[in-house]
């Protein structure tokens, strides 16, 4: 029954796909001019009740009444067209064209079926400078940071006059400040009647933001809560099913020799690092942080030799290593997981077997004929022991949660038994218990005398889980020191040091 009190009402949501039951009678109510955190670990379905709102999915049972009315959608366009609105977490803009381009397609303003570029730009201008987003509307999308691009897409929710603004995971990439900014816009949307619909898992966030708090749990609605009501303890007891009074396992391991040695290694083409040495010991978790900008991807992706560098050098067990290449890299030991698990992580169209396997590609091959029984002997493991939740191996990869995903890459770079991991934002858009299983790992693999280099935003983190912090400022070492000798007013000061 129509409740006109609320925005949106979902009720008795259902939702399978083979062998799995998504979402099972989930219920979501939207208050108009509230924000409405919608939280659970990865796999519980909030991406999937977003889509069935979104028309990327049809929900094979329940309710979906937006302002009173029954609303059902077969894409999302049709959904945009009626005031409901999305960010996703992995953008999909057209980077070859500029901001307003990607505002504005498919629906271009003008007269007779002619273009206007200046009333595009000047409608884009005016939304723009509305929501204080410091963006030329004639800049090109590619050129943009992905921190600008989230703003530029929130922008083009706001070009619909959404009634329903759902954002999933917007924080990911953001610094403090960005993130600030991103709530004096949410504010002002809030304002206007908006309901909006947070998708997060850092709870600090959740209850500075918040109005209302919907829980879900294994495809199921749990509990809808008044923001003011909770604390991150009750938060991730309602998430997980359980008590987790250590966001962080007890580190166990014991960092013993230098493993790696890195000296003066500056990238081939600024910008990038400079001149960036420290050493690694086997058995040491050693975590990198710094600002939005600071280059600590670069540096990662350096050592990997996915970019090139002009000076400096590599050594591993005191002899120097030449990783022309990725290829070489894995040859010589090392794994990368990077930041962008879509883009560069995965093979979305391909199934788990398939992902847990291409690394390691050169092992499965005998004579240019693939041992598919090894192949499904280590899939399985990868599955077991990174406790991934998928119906079968042969899932598309791209099916499953977020945090997911990840664990299978993490399986797939273990099967190449590397002696340095390189690890970037390992935990970025996972769930509090996915997140605690993956701290453990890390400290496992630091137990079998692996070294680890761990790049985080989360500074509670890197002083939670690494034994050293190195600090990056402008692609420069800032700083380095022992993780429990280092506070967050410590490492933010050396992240400033040369801006």
């Amino acid at each position: 029954m129509a409740d006109t009190k609320y925005v949106l009402q979902m009720t008795d949501i259902c939702k399978e796909f083979p062998g799995v039951k998504a979402l099972d009678n989930v219920q979501l109510k939207v208050r108009p001019g509230t924000v409405h955190a919608l939280m659970g670990e990865n796999g519980a379905g909030k991406s999937t009740l977003m889509k069935c709102l979104f028309g990327v999915y049809i929900e094979d049972g329940g309710e979906i009444l937006i302002e009173g009315k029954k609303s059902k959608f077969s894409n999302p366009k049709q959904a945009m067209d009626n005031g409901v609105a999305m960010v996703h977490q992995e953008l999909n803009q057209v980077l070859q064209r500029n901001v307003m381009d990607n505002i504005w397609l498919g629906r271009y303003p003008g007269n007779a079926g002619v273009v206007s570029e200046k009333i595009m730009y000047e409608e884009t201008k005016k939304i723009l400078d509305e929501l204080e987003i410091d963006v030329n509307p004639k800049a090109k999308m590619a050129k943009l940071s992905v921190s600008q691009r989230q703003m530029v897409e929130i922008a083009k929710a706001v070009s619909y006059n959404a009634k329903i603004l759902v954002l999933d995971e917007p924080t990911s990439s953001l610094t403090n400040e960005e993130v600030n900014h991103l709530f004096k816009i949410i504010n002002k949307l809030r304002d206007k009647g908006c309901g909006i619909i947070y998708i997060s898992h850092k709870m600090e966030e959740i209850l500075q933001i918040s109005d209302d708090v919907t829980i879900m749990r294994d495809g199921k609605w749990i509990d809808t809560i008044p923001a003011k009501d909770l604390t991150t303890d009750k938060i991730i007891k309602l998430m997980v099913g359980r008590d987790l009074t250590n966001r962080f396992p007890p580190k166990t391991n014991k960092p013993k020799d230098v493993i790696l040695e890195v000296k003066n290694l500056t990238g081939a083409y600024q910008p990038s690092i400079r001149e960036v040495s420290f050493e690694l010991r086997k058995g040491e978790i050693l975590g990198i942080a710094g600002l939005v900008g600071s280059k600590r991807t670069e540096l990662l992706e350096t050592i990997f030799g996915i970019a090139k560098h002009s000076e400096g050098e590599i050594n591993l067990h005191g002899k120097k290593v030449i990783n022309s290449d990725s290829r070489k890299a894995i040859k010589n030991g090392f794994a990368l997981l990077t930041e962008e698990r879509r883009a560069t992580g995965i093979f979305g169209q391909l199934d788990i077997k398939f992902n847990t396997m291409i690394a390691n590609i050169d092992r499965y091959s005998k004579f240019g004929v693939l041992d598919n029984k090894k192949i499904i002997e280590d899939t399985k493991w990868t599955i077991n022991s990174m406790k991934v939740k998928t119906p079968s191996q042969k899932t598309l990869i791209r099916s499953l949660s977020g945090g997911n995903q990840q664990k299978v890459i993490i399986g797939r770079w273990l099967l190449t038994n590397p002696e340095i991991l390189l690890l970037d934002e390992p935990t970025r858009g996972i769930d509090v218990g996915a997140k605690y299983e993956i701290y453990q790992l890390i400290i496992d693999l630091a137990n079998k005398g692996k070294g680890v280099i761990v790049v985080s935003s989360e500074m509670p983190e890197l002083l939670g889980i690494c034994d050293r912090i190195l600090v990056m400022s402008n692609g420069k070492v800032a700083g380095i020191g022992d993780a429990d000798k280092l506070s967050q007013e410590d490492i933010m000061t050396m992240a400033a040091k040369y801006i």
